[in-house]
C-alpha cells in the first residue's frame, strides 16, 4: 500500500469522502482515472466503487453539490456531472459468465472481488476515499510496475479474462496502441487462443474499440496486433485480403496490406480526422478484386479505386458506421485518390485541375493529403520527384481556384433555363445539354460565366437536330 493522496487533490474527492463518512460507506476511485493520473494524462471521467449502495452515495454527493443524479437503466449505475467532471458510482461486485454471452451474472462483492474482475492490471488500481482509507493506493496485481514497464497484462488467467468478456481482447490492443504499451506474452497468447470468441460481440462495440485504435498516434501498431492475434481476419477480412506479394516471371507487386498501414500512419501524422483515416485504410481495398497479371507487362489493379468505393457501403454497414455524408466523403476520397497522381505523371493541365476541383469540392485538401500519404516508395529519388510534382499541383489548384471559383461549383445554366429556352420537358436531353455546358467550362472552351454559357447552350439546340 502506498499513499497516493496527491492524485486525488481535486476538491470533488473531499466531497465524496464527506458523503461516504456520513453514510458510513467504504469507497474508492478506481480504474482509468487512477491510471491516467499516474501517467500524467488528462482525464475527467471518474469511476467510484462503493462497498455498499452506489446509488445512495451518488445521491448524497449530488445533494452536497446541488446537482442531479442520472441512473443508467440497463445497469442501475448512477452518474452525475459537476463542472467538467463526470462521476459514475457502482457497488463493488463479482461477476461470472455464461460461455455464450459477455453479459455477466453480477453479485455484491468486496473491493478484492471488484479488482479481480477488472480487465487489466493497470485498470485495477484503486485509491481510498473514505476517511479510514483516504489516499491509500491499493495495487494487488502490480499495476504500478506494469505502467512503469509499459505492459498490458490481465490480473487473472488471460484465457479466463478474455473468454469471459471477449471485448477485452480489442481493449487490450486498443490500450497498447493508445499508450504505446506492449501486451505481455501470456496475455497476448490468451488473445490468440480466444480470438474466435470475438464473434459473440456486437459490431457496435467492436467498432468503438477499432475507431480508438484508428485514432491512436500510430494506428498501424494496433492493426498489426489485431492481425497477429487472428482478430483482424474475423472482423475485417477485406483488409487481410490485401496481404501478400506474388511474383510471376520477374514481376512482383508490393504488399498492399503493409502499404495501406504506412499510408494510414502518414495520414495520421497530418490529421486527426477519423473519416480521413478510414479513407486511408480503405483506399486500396479494391485491389484484390482487380488484381491481374499480363505477360510482359506485370501486375495491374485497373479501376481498383472504383471497386473499392463500391465495396465501402457494405463495410460501413457491417461496422455500424454512419451511412450518410461520412460514407459519401470516404467513397469520394477512395474513388478520386489516383487523380492527383495521374496529373503529376505528366505536365499539369488546367482542364485536369478544373475537373479535380469540381469533383473534389471542399474535400480537395483532404484528398491531396491522402495522395501525398500514398507515396510509400523506398526510392528517395522517386519520392522527391512525386513531392516536387505535388507541389506543382497544389500551386495550380490555388491558381485555378482563385480564377475560376470551382470548389463546390454549379454550372451557371440550370435545367430549368434549358427547358424554358428550348421549350422541352424534363428529359435525358436536358441532362446531356447541361453536361456539355459543364464540360466546355471545365475544358476551358468557354469561361465560367452566364453569358458565355448561355451562348454555348444555344449552339446545342436539340430542336434543330430533329
Amino acid at each position: 500500500m502506498k499513499n497516493a493522496e496527491h492524485h486525488i487533490s481535486h476538491p470533488i474527492f473531499k466531497t465524496i469522502s464527506q458523503a461516504a463518512d456520513t453514510l458510513q460507506l467504504e469507497c474508492y476511485v478506481i480504474g482509468g482515472y487512477v491510471r491516467d493520473k499516474i501517467m500524467n494524462r488528462e482525464t475527467n471521467d471518474i469511476d467510484i466503487v462503493v462497498i455498499g449502495s452506489g446509488i445512495k452515495l451518488a445521491e448524497k454527493v449530488a445533494s452536497i453539490l446541488k446537482t442531479q443524479v442520472h441512473v443508467f437503466k440497463n445497469f442501475g449505475t448512477p452518474m452525475l456531472k459537476h463542472d467538467n467532471i463526470e462521476l459514475e458510482f457502482v457497488g463493488a461486485r463479482k461477476e461470472s459468465y455464461h460461455h455464450s454471452s459477455r453479459k455477466p451474472i453480477v453479485e455484491n462483492g468486496t473491493l478484492d472481488d471488484d479488482q479481480k474482475r477488472r480487465d487489466f492490471t493497470i485498470n485495477a488500481l484503486a485509491i481510498g476515499l473514505d476517511n479510514q482509507n483516504y489516499g491509500v493506493l491499493l495495487d494487488p496485481f502490480n499495476g504500478l510496475e506494469d505502467i512503469k514497464n509499459k505492459i498490458i497484462r490481465t490480473p487473472l488467467e488471460p484465457e479466463i479474462t478474455f473468454s469471459d468478456d471477449p471485448l477485452r481482447m480489442m481493449r487490450a490492443i486498443r490500450f497498447a496502441s493508445q499508450l504505446k504499451f506492449t501486451i505481455e506474452d501470456r496475455s497476448f497468447k490468451g488473445i490468440c487462443s480466444q480470438a474466435n470468441r470475438i464473434e459473440i460481440i456486437s459490431y457496435e462495440r467492436i467498432t468503438e474499440e477499432f475507431n480508438k485504435i484508428l485514432l491512436s498516434s500510430t494506428p498501424s501498431y494496433g492493426i498489426n496486433l489485431l492481425d497477429e492475434s487472428g482478430l483482424l481476419s474475423i472482423i475485417f477480412p477485406e483488409l487481410v485480403a490485401l496481404k501478400g506479394v506474388e511474383t510471376i516471371e520477374k514481376y512482383g507487386h508490393k504488399d498492399n496490406f503493409y502499404h495501406t498501414l504506412q499510408v494510414l500512419d502518414n495520414v495520421s501524422n497530418g490529421s486527426n480526422d477519423i473519416w480521413l483515416r478510414w479513407a486511408a485504410l480503405l483506399h486500396d481495398i479494391g485491389k484484390p478484386a482487380t488484381k491481374k497479371f499480363t505477360q510482359g507487362f506485370g501486375w495491374s489493379f485497373h479501376q481498383h479505386e472504383i471497386v473499392g468505393s463500391r465495396m465501402t457501403p457494405a463495410i460501413f454497414s457491417r461496422f455500424k458506421l454512419p451511412l450518410n455524408e461520412k460514407l459519401k466523403y470516404v467513397r469520394k476520397l477512395i474513388s478520386l485518390h489516383l487523380r492527383p497522381i495521374g496529373l503529376v505523371e505528366d505536365f499539369v493541365t488546367d482542364s485536369g485541375i478544373r475537373r479535380l476541383l469540381f469533383d473534389a469540392g471542399d474535400d480537395i485538401d483532404d484528398l491531396m493529403l491522402l495522395c501525398e500519404a500514398d507515396v510509400t516508395s523506398k526510392n528517395p529519388e522517386k519520392i522527391k520527384k512525386y513531392f516536387k510534382n505535388f507541389t506543382k499541383v497544389r500551386a495550380k489548384l490555388k491558381e485555378i481556384e482563385e480564377k475560376d471559383k470551382l470548389r463546390n461549383w454549379q454550372p451557371p445554366i440550370t435545367g430549368e433555363i434549358i427547358m424554358q429556352t428550348f421549350n422541352i420537358p424534363p428529359s435525358r436531353e436536358v441532362g446531356e445539354i447541361k453536361q456539355q455546358i459543364c464540360d466546355a467550362i471545365l475544358d476551358g472552351e468557354i469561361d465560367n460565366n452566364y453569358e458565355e454559357a448561355y451562348q454555348f447552350m444555344l449552339t446545342l439546340d436539340p430542336t434543330t437536330k430533329k
